[in-house]
């Protein structure tokens, strides 16, 4: 290693280009911030409009990195115990874009959640691949999908196993983490690549207090977004994978399909600082956001109709450990949404939250928190449970969430071919035999009930009615009210013929 982990090769490569006084008669057409308009010009600042720079020579080459790109790519994998970890500036939904292309082709199966993030419904779209569906366990007091139980996983395996690889989502958006290192082992006894969706855990290898990361369980190739926990900008993730499964070369070149020839070198130079930054101080940083995460839960905690989950619900089905930075307030004892307690919190305390769902309102706990942040959002939430009372009866809406979910529908057509086919809006109720062309979800609790390519059944119509009677927020169709659904042209117009 050329490097050591306190340098940032490629920052310093950007500054000495700068400070070497050069004239630049390359893009972008600002030139260094001579040419910006003086309203963001100033909102920026000419330091940073100076590090906005092209391919160069002694700048690298993103797609086939030969130097300072090379050189901080390399440090990440170091830091993170990979074979080879790379930048990608279209946030992680570019990196999992890159991970499914890489291993599974067109007509390929590949096995996932079915809580699955849409870019890995887009990134099976662009594939081509076949995608088979795992369920994962859900929890009725929180109203959210967790973990995919080892279980789950085996059985699936083995009902398919031409499939090429298998996604876990590791861990969820509200800190969920499955028992990775287990499902690995059982992946990889069925000869499959293992991919991991971990874009809520760059942070994840720096303390002994959370969850196991991708790469550390044994995992092939994961995904992370350096931006959401730990201090790079937004849109700056990180690739990593070992070799063996993954074609190292072949994975270069999805990389390149998905990303711009002309990055922008200062969210590159933020990957490459967000880096060093762990490397060396970020087992402090980290733990102090967990003392913090920690002093915050048992707060709230203590505030009358609120609750915050932690470690009591480890051994759960699907839930084998937590991230307890994930702050998640379920606020129905107050009889409010979580989107009504998330616009509360906005205009009438100044606390924006990361997300609301219909139970829930969830906050970030990350290394740019102290205590006084810590502070403010429990007297807020105070403040709120002690105003707010009494706003709606959940019981509907639990034995709506309660409700036995249909039977998976049958893939009948690819995501891809469903999508790209000729489409037709079509009354819902009358949809039962057609094939969907879109994405139907429901919150609580985020899973998919329709996906591009299955075929609906009258028993998902049903289902989706009562779910809306129960006043679920519908996610994903062009029609968010679900009278109508966009459905594979030729499928419905046979079938609305024949009536």
């Amino acid at each position: 290693m050329r490097f050591k982990q306190t340098e940032t090769p490629l920052l310093a490569a950007m500054q000495h280009y700068i400070q070497d006084g050069v004239i630049p008669f390359h893009t972008p057409g600002h030139k260094q911030g001579k040419g910006m308009h003086s309203t963001l010009e100033k909102l920026i600042g000419k330091d940073a409009l100076a590090l906005d720079l092209a391919l160069i020579e002694e700048l690298d080459d993103f797609y086939e990195p030969y130097g300072c790109i090379k050189d901080a790519q390399d440090l990440a994998a170091q830091l993170y115990g990979a074979d080879h970890s790379f930048f990608v500036i279209n946030g992680t939904t570019g990196g999992i874009y890159a991970m499914i292309l890489a291993t599974a082709g067109p007509g390929e199966k590949i096995i996932i959640p079915r809580n699955a993030h849409r870019s890995i419904i887009s990134g099976i779209i662009l594939s081509g691949a076949i995608p088979i569906f795992m369920q994962p366990e859900v929890d009725n007091e929180l109203g959210m999908a967790v973990g995919v139980a080892p279980e789950t996983v085996e059985a699936t395996v083995i009902e398919h196993p031409d499939a090429k690889a298998v996604l876990v989502i590791n861990p969820t958006y509200y800190g969920v983490a499955t028992d990775l290192k287990k499902i690995v082992e059982i992946i990889h006894k069925h000869e499959m690549v293992v991919l991991v969706d971990e874009a809520h855990g760059p942070h994840l290898r720096f303390s002994s207090r959370l969850p196991i990361q991708a790469i550390d369980a044994g995992a092939d190739i994961c995904a992370q977004s350096s931006h959401k926990i730990i201090g790079a900008l937004t849109q700056s993730s990180l690739v990593h994978c070992r070799e063996g499964r993954i074609r190292v070369p072949h994975l270069k070149a999805m990389l390149q399909l998905t990303q711009s020839s002309s990055p922008n070198y200062i969210m590159l130079a933020s990957l490459d600082v967000a880096r060093m930054q762990m490397a060396v101080e970020g087992s402090k940083l980290i733990e102090q956001a967990i003392d913090l995460a920690n002093w915050t839960r048992q707060e709230i905690n203590k505030i009358p109709r609120l609750y915050c989950f932690g470690a009591e619900k480890i051994g759960n089905p699907g839930v084998f450990d937590m991230d307890p930075t994930k702050i998640t307030v379920t606020v129905k004892g107050l009889g409010l949404t979580g989107a009504e307690a998330e616009k509360i919190l906005r205009h009438e305390y100044k606390v924006q939250a990361e997300l609301s769902d219909l139970y829930n309102v969830l906050f970030l706990i990350t290394l740019g928190d102290g205590q006084y942040e810590v502070d403010m959002l429990v007297a807020a939430l105070a403040d709120m449970a002690a105003k707010y009372a009494g706003a709606y009866d959940f019981s509907v809406f639990e034995s709506c969430v309660n409700t036995c979910h249909p039977i998976a529908p049958q893939g009948i057509l690819s995501p891809r071919d469903a999508l790209f086919g000729n489409t037709c809006m079509v009354p819902f109720e009358q949809s039962a035999g057609m094939v969907c062309a879109e994405i139907v979800t429901f919150y609580p609790p985020g899973i998919p009930v329709l996906c591009p390519g299955e075929g609906i059944t009258q028993e998902i119509i049903d289902y989706c009615q009562l779910l809306k009677q129960g006043g679920m927020h519908i996610s994903g169709p062009e029609d968010c009210t679900l009278k109508t659904i966009k459905v594979v042209d030729e499928y419905g117009e046979n079938i609305l013929s024949n009536r």
